[in-house]
């Protein structure tokens, strides 16, 4: 059996969970079986092969005639490549989906070839209206396209049972076929380290503890809500924002003047302005005292899944798969997010959840037993529930099941 990864993200450009996900799957399925992976890259090459049945070949885009607006530029290339994916041949017995820029090549790949076509749902574009801000009218395809590759794919796997309550709610799929497969997390890559090149390398105190942020500058990760939590932060310790890739210049703007305004009156703040490599985030999770994810939106949320794989307490939004991550008062803390009924993924009090955040970033930043122990309980919940081995077996048993209802059907 074979199978067909159409993904945007791929080493060595990951700036997202979907792109950790597809990474750490893709070798742990190819050694259960063949697996390819069609991905975008700055021209068609092999990208990476990291085991004998694991191939990977990115596909290049030349935009530099494109007159359209330059929003629609990701859209259009979307486009572009699930055609080229479909124009070389495709051998492999299934088609497994990564985000919705990759849905139009999927739809193409199912009826042209005659194979079953799978998506794992990192995301969903009804629950991420701030897209329009990045891509304008573009965001109506990307709805469109979603709406059009959930409903007829074989099956949808969800990465957390809320994820599956929002796509039972929002499309019209059986239930049947949508599984909960959760990620998962390398344990031998993500284990607490005591090297401190990276901490050195950045301007972080190895002496002082540090509250941590890793992500990416988008309203739906909430990092402006963690820069206006600052205010409410005790003083003593350091805060490491490492954030990069912004969505819009609106909002790397908006981001630049929250810190600016921030450090003019507290000392100990750093901004990381970019994406870091692996060993230099997994030593950040490391030496950090609490890890703090805002995020406003999170069908799973693996970076909190990271942080305690590294023995880091965790403080994080009630929000999503993230509440099947992070148990209260083992791992660390949930802070509840209200929300509005017109733009349900706003904070109702934005300065309100600002401050409830502060106040469990506070009262773990004062007990350093208590981060210790959440620290610990969050490593052993990482072994025994999120290995990406036992994953990988779930994903080809759904592959099985697939391809033999094929089989018998012809």
């Amino acid at each position: 059996m074979k199978t067909l990864f159409l993904t945007n993200e791929y080493p060595p450009t990951i700036y997202g969970g979907a792109g950790v996900h597809v990474d750490y799957l893709s070798r742990e399925l190819a050694k259960l079986m063949d697996v390819e992976v069609r991905c975008y890259g700055q021209e068609h090459r092999e990208a990476r092969v990291t085991a004998p049945m694991l191939h990977a070949t990115g596909f290049g885009l030349d935009s530099s005639a494109y007159t359209a607006p330059k929003n629609l530029h990701s859209v259009f290339g979307a486009i572009q490549r699930g055609l080229d994916w479909n124009t070389t041949a495709i051998d492999a017995d299934i088609v497994h989906l990564h985000t919705w820029y990759t849905h139009l090549g999927g739809i193409l790949a199912k009826l042209n070839y005659g194979i079953p076509m799978v998506i794992t749902v990192h995301s969903l574009e009804p629950l991420r209206p701030w897209k329009r801000e990045q891509l304008g009218g573009g965001y109506d395809f990307s709805c469109w396209v979603e709406k059009t590759a959930i409903e007829m794919a074989d099956a949808v796997i969800a990465v957390s049972a809320e994820t599956r309550a929002d796509i039972l709610r929002l499309f019209h799929v059986p239930a049947d076929r949508v599984p909960v497969i959760y990620n998962g997390i390398d344990l031998d890559e993500y284990r607490p380290v005591t090297t401190t090149t990276a901490l050195e390398k950045y301007g972080i105190d190895p002496r002082r503890p540090y509250v941590l942020f890793v992500g990416r500058i988008t309203r739906q990760k909430g990092i402006i809500h963690l820069v206006n939590a600052i205010w409410h932060l005790d003083p003593g310790f350091q805060i490491v924002l490492c954030a990069g890739a912004p969505d819009t210049p609106e909002i790397a703007a908006e981001m630049q003047a929250a810190v600016a305004a921030a450090q003019a009156v507290r000392p100990g703040i750093l901004w990381i302005e970019q994406m870091v490599t692996n060993p230099e985030k997994i030593e950040l999770y490391s030496h950090a005292s609490v890890f703090v994810c805002p995020s406003i939106y999170e069908p799973f949320g693996i970076i909190n899944l990271e942080a305690m794989a590294c023995e880091t307490a965790v403080v994080a939004s009630a929000v999503g798969g993230i509440k099947e991550v992070v148990v209260p008062g083992e791992t660390g803390w949930l802070v509840p997010l209200e929300q509005m009924s017109a733009s349900p993924f706003e904070a109702l009090h934005p300065e309100q959840f600002a401050r409830d955040l502060a106040a469990r970033i506070n009262s773990l930043m004062a007990d350093p037993a208590r981060c210790a122990e959440f620290g610990q309980a969050g490593r052993r919940r990482a072994e025994e529930k999120f290995s990406w081995s036992a994953i990988a077996w779930q994903v080809r048993d759904l592959y099985s099941t697939l391809v033999e209802k094929r089989t018998q059907v012809f």
